[in-house]
């Protein structure tokens, strides 16, 4: 699983923070990323129910 976020899109909510901490969190912006090393998810399973939460559809999971 590869994780990838549209920073044009991102607004900023922070619900992929708030769901998953281990994996995303916040700029200095306000705009989601991806901790170092964490590209890959993981295997958190609740990678995608933060990309379900994000409002704008800004986070994308695919297979690599």
């Amino acid at each position: 699983m590869r994780i990838q976020i549209d920073k044009d899109r991102c607004v900023g909510a922070g619900m992929c923070a708030l769901t998953v901490p281990g994996v995303f969190t916040q700029d200095d912006d306000g705009l989601s990323e991806i901790l170092p090393g964490r590209e890959d998810g993981a295997g958190e399973p609740l990678v995608r129910e933060a990309v379900r939460a994000c409002p704008v559809q800004a986070i994308a999971v695919g297979d690599e």
